[in-house]
């Protein structure tokens, strides 16, 4: 297809999504989190946060009726879509049908071989995620070192407030880290509940997930870094000393670590930054 050609009419018009949706019988799924976009800027937006160009290659995860696919499609996107729900790909051999730049993988992106599905080439990752699983998505994203240049994916707010999160405040968690460690996360948009059908009862926003060419800091071991992260936010009510020993580690090797990090033992985790954390992992690392 050319580019910016509209070969079927638009999905995320609110007639037509309506319309799909009667002819094939087709319900949101509340246990599959779904919830169909109705709003053309919105999609529009997705699509310009993505930067895609002609011949981007794009993973898109949950792709339900094919609102968001379309527009990556007629943006010029090579588009992967992967979908869970089993009734869909029938469906989107019919909305999309003629748009010979999309791809539909039937399936669970948790089990899906992403490396094998999209190769080595870089790639970039839009998605529409559904609530209730968007953290171990975007933690297997982050963490499987696939070579994805940008995440542009519609979260809740709630969640985008977290990924963004700085020291010391409520939001900042494990998530935060590791999103910040991986990417330069940024909020570009505010997507009001009246943009979906049905309308959730969350508000959500659209996040972009610039991926660094090297991680944020610089630390001897990723798994030990991640492992002290999530241990240190694992009671939070706790200081960083008291949260690592209800985790399982030595008391000498916590006293070990922070005295080599420089880290105040009343210290809470939520308090450490990014290098506080690498500097910590690498003092557990000093013994072994």
């Amino acid at each position: 297809m050319t580019e910016n050609q509209t070969i079927m009419p638009r999905i995320v018009l609110p007639e037509v999504t309506h319309r799909i949706l009667k002819h094939f019988g087709l319900k949101a799924s509340h246990r599959l989190g779904q919830n169909f976009l109705i709003a053309p800027a919105i999609v529009e937006g997705i699509v310009l946060a993505a930067e895609i160009q002609p011949g981007d290659r794009v993973l898109e995860i949950g792709p339900g009726i094919g609102t968001l696919t379309q527009a990556l499609a007629e943006a010029g996107a090579q588009v992967t879509a992967v979908e869970l729900d089993k009734k869909l790909p029938a469906v989107l051999a019919e909305t999309l049908k003629g748009y010979d730049n999309v791809t539909i993988v039937p399936g669970d992106i948790l089990k899906v071989d992403i490396k094998e599905l999209m190769g080595e080439e870089p790639f970039k990752v839009v998605a529409n995620l559904p609530y209730y699983i968007t953290t171990p998505i975007l933690l297997e994203l982050l963490e499987k070192k696939l070579n994805i240049s940008l995440i542009v994916t519609m979260v809740q707010k709630e969640v985008a407030e977290r990924m963004v999160a700085e020291p010391g405040g409520k939001d900042y968690g494990a998530l935060s880290v590791a999103v910040q460690y991986y990417t330069e996360p940024d909020i570009v948009l505010t997507v009001p509940p009246k943009s979906f059908h049905p309308a959730p009862e969350v508000d959500s926003v659209v996040i972009r997930c610039r991926r660094r060419n090297t991680p944020a800091v610089e630390c001897k071991d990723e798994k030990m870094f991640f492992r002290v992260a999530r241990a240190s936010f694992g009671q939070r009510r706790k200081t960083l000393v008291n949260a690592l020993k209800g985790a399982g580690f030595l008391k000498e090797d916590i006293e070990r670590a922070v005295k080599y990090a420089g880290i105040d033992t009343g210290r809470r985790g939520e308090t450490l930054s990014l290098e506080e954390f690498a500097g910590l992992a690498d003092g557990f690392l000093k013994g072994e």
